[in-house]
């Protein structure tokens, strides 16, 4: 399959279209970065590195990325932009940015993990020079997995308080409570003025029992960021809890995450229905959902809404982090990445607004219990999570076990997210390792040591003033303008500087048949002006960070923000920068140099030497006019019969795999 040169004994793969070169063998056969094939030993009698392992079941993929995908966004970020920007109209918006950039960029991530077996810095071996992108994903994630498991922390500590007959933050007399506590919620009370001779414009200066837990219970807040005060022990103990969970999800690879999301990204939709079902019976419940989807024609004119769509197709997509990459570089060569990127951002869509439904049936009728409008109660994010809805439970009959519902529901959509999150992590920092410094027990090692570090850090953020450190995390370190700035430059990498058309081919090697060209004319043109124009509005129309409406922050916590997101949008300049300046010759033959491919030992198995290339080799069968051309660089006719059989050998090891497996390619 590859011809080895006499002279220096270096494989190399033919094709004029696929030149660069290839991760050089050790001196017994064993790959320099131990991504070669099974069974290849380690130089000097050291310990083999292990095959890069691949689902047994493509199921397993589909589950990991859809628990992945699909989180917390979906559930409390979309039904209120909806509601926001117009309702039914603001899907106008999603579904067209979700065209030209969600899914183009989806499908890009998964089919480069795909195409090069690696993780989110190596996977850049397709264009060397701009590794950064590499690293700056991996930035990216690791603010992502440190903050974002507080909100896992607080969603069980809320868990464990559902345990009882009366919800703690129901009534008010507790120890954290204030004099300003009432606990009004039904309209008719406050019309009779039936609690102490109040109307309803003086209660309008009370504090509800539900925002004093959350506050001075859960969070202790503080006066500001300037004002850390001390750990709260009960949180941090959740917190302990949640990163040993995650520990033990993650600590096999995708041998325990393949099972493991069998369970926490499908019982999450069973826990929807169920209140979807318990929210519809409600009274109130259809006028919320009328207010969810009426639409408002206006709003499509207004360039907010357009934003407002376009980030939270980055946010719920989870674009530009590198897990997706990561979660790819796990499938079979053959794997259909296309149909399963299709797939998956139809889910991840569909959720979005099946969602919208759950929510909006709860707060109608909380808004109608209180004879409110629903603007009055609609909130996104922490809000809608840990207020509206903890007050909307306390309106229902047998409210614990609703809650514990709920914050279950919540603590299972995060929690697949973050260990996937951390599985990306990784995956991208082991692939850096060199074959020479494997050890037994590497994986197991490098999970504890992140987990303990992102704990250590974590530590910040359950303190009294640890919602200021989150709400920093939240703003800068992964939002939409660090995503969008990836994006852009994913995009540019491989339409402008690998070649979109070249690409193109790759994708048809591995799935059979070459993808609709809008997914090449949105990464060349549509996406990258869609992620610039988006980029630049909110840098344009930046504001000040402010908590809650209330708290403005110091210019130094400010700087911190921009610290987190300049760390990551600042690798690939400079990564940039640094290659061409220390490489050798003209700038030309720098810039030739450094843009040249590295393929992997596993590319040997689909290129190779042969004279007679007529077409594309698939394993599946497809029409004469999805063929690639006949330039493409896969074998030809000579390899048919061993990819074929290579592919049934794959099927085979899948019929017989145990359920949930990883077997090694």
């Amino acid at each position: 399959m590859a011809k080895k040169s006499a002279e220096n004994g270096i494989y190399s793969v033919s094709g004029d279209d696929k030149k660069g070169p290839l991760i050089a063998p050790g001196p017994d056969g064993a790959p320099a970065k131990g991504d070669g094939p099974a069974g290849l030993g380690a130089p000097g009698g050291r310990l083999a590195v292990p095959p890069r392992e691949t689902w047994t079941r493509q199921m397993d993929f589909i589950m990991s990325c859809v628990g992945f995908a699909v989180g917390l966004g979906n559930v409390w970020r979309f039904p209120y932009l909806c509601y926001k920007n117009g309702g039914g109209v603001f899907l106008i918006p999603y579904v067209l940015i979700a065209l030209i950039g969600g899914i183009p960029i989806f499908f890009l991530e998964i089919s480069l993990g795909q195409f090069m077996k690696a993780g989110s810095i190596n996977v850049w071996n397709i264009c060397p020079l701009f590794k950064g992108l590499g690293y700056a994903s991996m930035v990216i994630v690791f603010y992502c997995n440190t903050y974002y498991i507080m909100v896992l922390a607080w969603g069980f500590y809320y868990l464990v308080k559902s345990f009882t007959t009366t919800l703690p933050w129901a009534t008010c007399g507790h120890t954290w409570n204030t004099p300003d506590c009432v606990e009004i919620f039904h309209h008719e009370d406050c019309a009779n003025a039936s609690l102490a001779n109040l109307t309803c414009d003086q209660l309008a200066d009370r504090r509800s029992p539900v925002i004093e837990f959350w506050e001075r219970k859960v969070l202790r807040l503080s006066r500001g960021l300037e004002v850390p005060g001390a750990l709260n022990w009960e949180v941090t103990l959740c917190l302990l809890a949640c990163w040993v969970l995650v520990y033990f999800c993650v600590w096999k690879g995708v041998k325990s995450t393949g099972k493991i999301v069998y369970f926490t990204a499908t019982f999450p939709y069973v826990v929807l229905v169920v209140l979807l079902v318990r929210g519809v019976l409600l009274p109130g419940a259809l006028d919320g959902i009328v207010y969810y989807l009426k639409p408002d024609w206006s709003k499509l004119g207004s360039p907010q809404v357009w934003i407002d769509a376009g980030t939270q197709i980055f946010f719920s997509y989870a674009i530009g982090l590198g897990a997706l990459t990561a979660l790819g570089s796990y499938n079979r060569f053959n794997n259909n990445c296309y149909k399963d990127a299709i797939i998956l951002a139809l889910i991840n869509s569909g959720t979005s607004f099946f969602a919208g439904f759950v929510v909006f049936s709860i707060l109608g009728f909380m808004a109608a219990e209180q004879g409110v409008h629903i603007s009055k109660v609609a909130e996104s994010g922490p809000g809608l999570a840990f207020i509206a809805y903890p007050r909307a439970v306390t309106l229902m009959p047998v409210a614990p076990l609703w809650a514990a519902l709920f914050f279950f529901m919540l603590l299972l959509l995060g929690l697949d997210s973050q260990f996937v999150g951390v599985e990306g992590f990784i995956t991208g920092l082991l692939d850096l390792l060199p074959a020479s410094y494997y050890f037994r027990f590497q994986r197991e090692i490098s999970v504890a040591l992140c987990c303990a570090l992102c704990f250590v850090i974590d530590l910040s953020m359950v303190t009294d003033g640890g919602m200021y450190v989150f709400q920093l995390f939240d703003y800068y370190s992964a939002s939409g303008t660090t995503l969008l700035w990836q994006a852009f430059w994913e995009c540019v990498v491989v339409a402008w500087v690998y070649g979109a058309d070249r690409f193109m081919d790759d994708v048809a090697c591995m799935i059979g048949y070459r993808p609709c060209p809008w997914m090449k004319w949105c990464w060349s043109f549509f996406t990258p002006l869609v992620c610039m124009g988006i980029f630049v509005f909110n840098a344009v129309y930046s504001k000040p960070l402010v908590y809650n409406n209330t708290y403005v922050y110091p210019w130094w916590g400010e700087a911190m923000g921009w610290g987190l997101a300049l760390s990551s949008m600042l690798c690939v300049p400079l990564h940039l920068l640094g290659c061409l300046l220390t490489a050798k010759g003209t700038m030309a033959e720098r810039w030739q140099h450094l843009t040249q491919p590295v393929w992997g030992l596993h590319h040997l198995e689909y290129r190779a030497q042969d004279s007679d290339v007529r077409g594309l080799t698939t394993l599946t069968p497809v029409a004469e006019s999805s063929k690639a051309l006949p330039n493409t660089p896969l074998g030809g006719p000579s390899l048919q019969r061993q990819q074929w059989q290579l592919g049934e050998q794959n099927r085979r090891q899948e019929d017989e795999g145990e359920g949930g497996s990883v077997e090694p390619r």
